[in-house]
């Protein structure tokens, strides 16, 4: 033993790296500068029987010493530092190894993006934490970072050093709770997780929270992944969806799991990305679907969670490949033109110990009170999202996706239980704000700072929230107090209409207002009508199972079911396999039953759906005004004896409009009398009863002419055949000249009111003797009528309005 190098050792700081308690292995490990031009080099590697150093370029091998039979190595060296060296490694068994010292480099995170993260406002933070392929100092490797404040040290672990948490102690960056440390000739694939070890001597390892890849379950380790190399081919799609307006655009949304959309038939689990894309376009395209919504991708431990207990936020799931797969997948699609909307669940996580539970020791992304960390029904965990770097994590992962692999949008999942303290929670089991509501205002900050970012970044992708009750504004303009998500799921609409629609036709009367109810509040967001993967699962049935009825009138009320969903107001929503009728409740473990399709009712329901898709497409009064109610008017919506409604769609032209008649009754009525606007003359352009469809064919095959006859509070009227548990399109044509609608319709009282006076100097001028009430002061009034039962009066002209009919 050199006396003059064991002089120089702070054996304190030795016994901390040979016990693997050290934070900031750097002062000691690595060179150090002497006088004279000398550098002492220390390092430690467990179980080497011999180390040697050769100064480059062009340096000779010269041995270390070893100061302590661990494994802990120095020497003086004849040079002055900082100067690039490579050490050789010999093992117990004669095995050698060359290799760059990781202790050599400099600190690779700047300063500025740890203020940035400390202050919640870093949105390309996974570029600086997590495990990223990199080259310095002309030496390839891999630099690791971890958040992990609490710790009292943290290593990398993997197959690369035998998991040892001695070899490879990360080092701390001041104050800011972050480690890192650069680890030359680490490659792609690497296998790796984070080695922690508390105060109280406990050590346990954990995947990394921002790692791009994972292992395939049951595995739970981190896999260094690249996301740079992927060769983007859609550059002019999103140019073309940055363009768009999405309220003025038909969208109808498929949504998909992956793992069972279909599944392979060589005994394999599951298709790759780059096999499923081709599949999921090819009949999202034969369809006419515009958005492919895909349950969550992010990498989670149990299938049957469908991945909405999420462990690796960052990392593509591997059950179907690589992120460069996943890249494949989002670009293929976006070639044949459709969208991508991800599923994403910043609400809760899972408490398994690879992942984000207690991350470093202490309650880190969680709250420590359960109170407010628990979700006590779903027995997961909420993030604390009060804390900076928490919500940072969740802000930069929605960037992330859309920045990293090109999606359209993200659906937020389970977004009132981020709202709400008292969400699923009994009293007693929650602790009021500060002001003392149950409103959770660092949820409320977090997502409108999130949603703000996102759309400044990419206003063209869209922000989808599932939330389930009544929270104002939640499409509503940040600069208004809203929480600036562009579209909300229908929740109301769902639950009503499949409540209204399981009912046999004889009871359904006594349910008419859930069928109308939704207009009352179709304004109030900008909604999406969906009917998702919830609806079809837990034993609820599918959705033709859930129709009542004979096997012909349970397909005849789901095409009922969905011509009615595709004319009224709203963005729409469809579960796979639901567009062919499957009646097998959806499992995870199995993929669609595809080969339904050679079943004629089956055929049948597909090529239905399609042609609706179609005609929702090719008319604009079923999109163009989703979200005005300049876009609606009631026809008939008092009919409950008899199970009808009749409502008119408009767009911002006259020649465009669309009259709906919707039968929920499986009794055919011929020469059926319904009121209309004004004179015109009305084609039937689609028919839910079409033969074609599997329906009797009870159609309107010539053009109806109206006839001045008072009906439905119109002074002119029409005879039509109504079919069983159908639904008829008609289109309004040859009507009168009539004053131009406004070219941008807003949502202005004072606008409206200018409207409704225009059109009522323009019917009187064509000599109408009644003015046509707007829709929203018909929806008020024909809804005041249908729940007033007590007045005798209103019966009566129920009754002789029927027996006119």
């Amino acid at each position: 033993m050199n006396k003059r190098v064991y002089n120089l050792m702070d054996w304190a700081e030795i016994e901390a790296v040979t016990y693997s308690e050290e934070d900031n292995p750097k002062a000691l490990l690595g060179v150090t500068s002497l006088k004279r031009n000398e550098s002492l080099l220390q390092t430690y590697y467990p179980g080497a029987k011999k180390i040697e150093v050769m100064v480059l370029p062009k340096g000779k091998w010269s041995s270390l010493d070893m100061e302590d039979e661990e494994g802990y190595f120095a020497g003086i060296l004849k040079e002055k530092a900082p100067f690039k060296y490579v050490l050789r490694r010999t093992m117990e068994d004669g095995s050698c190894v060359e290799y760059f010292d990781p202790y050599s480099f400099e600190q690779i995170i700047t300063e500025k993006a740890l203020k940035k993260f400390a202050a919640g406002i870093n949105y390309e933070i996974y570029k600086s934490l997590g495990a990223h392929l990199m080259t310095v100092e002309g030496v390839k490797g891999v630099h690791f970072a971890v958040w992990a404040p609490n710790a009292v040290r943290v290593s990398v672990v993997g197959d690369f050093n035998n998991w040892d948490g001695r070899i490879y102690q990360m080092q701390r960056l001041g104050d800011s709770g972050v480690f890192e440390i650069f680890i030359p000739e680490v490659t792609e694939g690497a296998i790796y997780k984070y080695e922690l070890k508390m105060r109280n001597g406990d050590v346990f390892l954990k995947a990394d929270p921002y790692g791009f890849g994972a292992q395939l379950r049951p595995e739970t380790a981190s896999v260094v992944r690249s996301i740079d190399a992927f060769d983007w081919k859609d550059c002019e799609f999103l140019k073309k969806r940055d363009a768009l307006w999405v309220e003025n655009a038909p969208m109808f949304v498929y949504e998909v799991h992956l793992g069972s959309f279909k599944k392979p038939e060589d005994g394999r689990e599951f298709y790759n990305y780059r096999e499923l894309a081709p599949m999921i376009a090819e009949h999202a395209a034969d369809m006419g679907y515009t958005h492919i919504e895909l349950m969550p991708v992010m990498e989670h431990p149990l299938d049957e969670s469908w991945g909405y207990q999420v462990i690796g936020y960052y990392a593509p799931t591997s059950r179907y490949g690589t992120p460069e797969d996943f890249q494949y997948f989002v670009d293929y699609l976006h070639s044949k033109g459709l969208y991508v909307i991800l599923d994403w669940v910043p609400a809760h996580f899972p408490r398994d110990d690879q992942g984000l539970r207690c991350f470093d020791g202490n309650c880190l992304y969680e709250h420590k009170d359960p109170r407010q960390g628990c979700h006590p029904h779903w027995g997961t965990l909420i993030f604390n999202y009060g804390r900076p770097e928490v919500s940072n994590y969740l802000i930069g992962n929605a960037l992330y996706w859309a920045r990293e692999y090109h999606v359209d949008g993200i659906r937020m999942d389970a977004v009132a239980s981020m709202l709400y303290l008292d969400y699923g929670k009994n009293d007693g089991e929650w602790i009021p704000n500060m002001y003392g509501g149950k409103e959770n205002l660092e949820a409320i900050e977090m997502i409108k700072h999130l949603n703000s970012m996102f759309k400044k970044e990419f206003p063209g992708a869209l922000l989808v929230a599932e939330e389930s009750t009544a929270w104002p504004m939640v499409t509503g303009s940040l600069n208004e107090g809203g929480l600036g998500f562009d579209l909300k799921w229908n929740m109301g609409w769902m639950n009503d209409f499949l409540d209204y629609m399981h009912y046999d036709p004889l009871y359904r009367t006594h349910h008419y207002d859930e069928l109308c109810f939704s207009m009352i509040y179709a304004y109030s967001e900008k909604f999406v009508l969906s009917l998702s993967h919830d609806e079809v699962v837990h034993g609820k049935g599918t959705l033709v199972a859930k129709m009542p009825g004979t096997r012909e009138e349970k397909l005849a009320n789901l095409r009922a079911a969905y011509g009615h969903m595709i004319t009224h107001p709203g963005k729409k929503l469809l579960f796979m396999g639901q567009d062919i009728a499957e009646f097998d409740e959806w499992n995870e473990g199995r993929g669609i039953c595809w080969d339904y399709l050679q079943y004629e009712d089956h055929s049948n329901m597909k090529n239905y759906l399609k042609d609706l898709i179609a005609l929702y497409k090719s008319e604009p009064a079923l999109y163009r005004l989703d979200n005005s109610h300049e876009g609606f008017e009631w026809i008939n919506c008092i009919s409950a004896n008899e199970n009808i409604v009749v409502y008119v769609r408009k767009s911002e032209k006259k020649d465009e409009d669309i009259l709906v008649i919707c039968n929920f009754e499986n009794i055919p009525r011929d020469n059926y009398k319904i009121g209309v606007p004004y004179s015109c003359k009305l084609k039937e352009i689609f028919s839910s009863d079409d033969e074609k469809y599997g329906g009797s064919g009870f159609t309107n095959p010539r053009m109806k002419a109206s006839k001045e006859d008072e009906c439905d509070g119109r002074d002119y009227s029409i005879r039509v055949k109504v079919p069983p548990l159908g639904v008829s399109v008609f289109k309004i044509i040859d009507k009168p000249v009539e004053a131009a609608r406004p070219a941008a319709i807003k949502k202005k009282s004072a606008a409206a009111k200018k409207s409704i006076t225009v059109k009522k100097a323009a019917e009187k001028k064509a000599g109408m003797t009644e003015t046509v009430k707007s829709s929203d002061e018909k929806s008020v009034v024909r809804k005041s009528e249908a729940k007033d039962d007590s007045s005798s009066k209103k019966k009566k002209e129920r009754k002789n309005n029927t027996k006119n009919k």
